[in-house]
């Protein structure tokens, strides 16, 4: 049975037709994957079906079991049984489990919320989803994983039948998305109808029992998952046949640039608590040092600290071209020749709201300005550069970045610091919620730069990508570096086997 039809909707914005007579069908308690590259419309499509986009703005039309439908508001949208997870998850971190998701929604008699009852509610919805906690426990509190099912849980509380997913897994541990599978393969089984957009083509093929590949705007394709596989997903996507995943070349490893002794780092509230015991490493000019482990083993503690960008304190020796340093803020790390590529980029990468010519000069504000003015001429030809070297999509150099695709977003971080011309370049999830053609520009722009001699260090939680990029790999549990592997030997299991502990 089918319970939603979208048929030739076509959004335009000024300049640029987002959307393209897209059509899409999606079946009562199926898990429909919505694949395609960073701006190829997925976002746009979803906020058209949520109301974010009302009828009006676009062309097409909306079925929902065989019924035309007019959003005029996420409200009409919801009161039709549809909701979406954002990637970014909307929860006030202030108030309560039970407060979100009966947020605009609490029982109210007489003008007075029914506490009780709105507490009692949302353990019911939190068992639903197999979080078992006290529905009183403020939000704040929670990991990413247990944010995201209480979204999942708000979403169900409104009687939703149409689920939408945005990168839901773009931040969780491998067991939290495995819990997240085990929802959604329960839901199916109720007959809630899902939408799940991702990048991650195992996942994908997990969990969908239907997959509609989006390029450019376009619907390119619609596939039954037991009728298809990764490759041709991918080739469909990129427009492109993509041999290797990893464009794996060479590398000349040289002189040793970087050296850490007995490097420790203490947690930055709890002053007592280490998160870096005692490590000790070495990174070559020219070559790519992947640093693989769990969410929590103190991989981003580790090069925030070295960078001069972690609170917590730290001790241990550093060299850079065999002289030692001493690193106490970001100003240190980017004059010693380093530069970071942190994890989040939207709110430790970039500022949102400035233009992309800005953000790509913020790091070295001293090439484009003399005398406390800033030079825009030179503003413009540094960022002209990095747009046209990276291959950045953009309307032009004054387009708020917090506009761009998330992998061009990546593409203006990089290009920052690439202005800051480092030694050392550390990228930290340089790839997170990005799309295969777009990842694909960044593996062989580490490539180039390691060509160039630039030593990077990788953190990454995709064993795959640490495989297929890395010369040497670093494993990390629990705040200390457990094994060593050349990329020759190294393999998911040894990898996972030394990050969990295991001989």
């Amino acid at each position: 049975m089918v319970v939603l039809e979208m048929n030739e909707i076509t959004k335009e914005f000024p300049g640029v037709k987002a959307l393209n007579g897209v059509n899409l069908k999606l079946a009562k308690g199926e898990i429909h994957a919505l694949c395609g590259e960073n701006g190829a419309g997925k976002s746009t499509l979803m906020k058209v079906l949520s109301g974010l986009y009302p009828a009006g703005t676009y062309t097409g039309e909306i079925r929902i079991n065989g019924q035309r439908k007019e959003f005029r508001s996420i409200t009409d949208a919801q009161q039709s049984g549809i909701a979406i997870i954002h990637q970014e998850l909307a929860l006030v971190k202030e108030m309560s489990i039970g407060e979100n998701i009966f947020l605009g929604a609490e029982p109210v008699r007489r003008g007075v919320i029914q506490w009780d009852e709105l507490y009692r509610n949302a353990s019911d919805w939190l068992e639903r989803v197999g979080l078992r906690m006290n529905p009183d426990t403020r939000i704040g509190s929670l990991g990413i994983g247990q944010q995201q099912l209480v979204e999942i849980a708000k979403a169900l509380s409104k009687h939703a039948k149409i689920l939408i997913l945005d990168e839901p897994t773009a931040a969780l541990t491998e067991s939290e998305v495995d819990i997240l599978m085990g929802i959604m393969n329960q839901l199916r089984a109720e007959g809630v109808s899902c939408i799940y957009i991702s990048h991650k083509m195992p996942e994908v093929f997990r969990l969908a029992d239907t997959i509609t590949v989006l390029r450019d705007g376009q619907t390119i394709a619609t596939l039954d998952r037991k009728d298809t596989n990764e490759d041709e997903v991918v080739s469909l996507m990129v427009g492109r046949e993509l041999t290797e995943r990893y464009p794996r070349v060479p590398h000349r490893p040289g002189d040793v640039v970087l050296e850490v002794a007995d490097y420790s780092v203490w947690h930055k509230e709890k002053a007592k608590q280490k998160v870096i015991h005692d490590v000790s490493f070495t990174l070559r000019k020219g070559e790519i040092l992947g640093i693989a482990g769990l969410m929590g083993a103190g991989r981003t503690e580790l090069v925030t600290s070295l960078f001069g960008a972690y609170e917590g304190q730290s001790e241990g020796e550093v060299r850079i071209n065999g002289q030692p340093v001493r690193i106490r803020s970001v100003s240190d790390a980017i004059k010693a020749g380093m530069a970071l590529v942190t994890e989040d980029r939207k709110r430790q990468g970039l500022v949102l709201s400035m233009d992309v010519k800005t953000n790509t000069t913020l790091a070295t504000m001293k090439r484009v300005s003399s005398f406390g003015m800033i030079n825009g001429n030179e503003e413009i030809k540094w960022g002209q550069k990095y747009v046209h070297d990276l291959k950045t999509k953009t309307a032009s150099l004054e387009t708020p970045v917090g506009t761009l695709s998330g992998g061009n977003q990546q593409k203006v971080v990089i290009g920052k610091w690439l202005m800051s011309e480092p030694t050392i370049l550390i990228m930290d999830e340089p790839t997170r919620g990005i799309d295969v053609g777009a990842k694909y520009e960044i593996y062989s722009l580490m490539n180039q730069l390691v060509d160039q001699g630039v030593a990077i260090i990788m953190i990454s939680s995709e064993l795959p990508e640490v495989l297929g990029m890395s010369d040497r790999i670093l494993v990390m549990c629990e705040g200390r570096f457990v094994a060593e592997l050349d990329y020759r030997e190294a393999t998911q299991e040894k990898i996972m086997l030394a990050a969990t502990g295991g001989k």
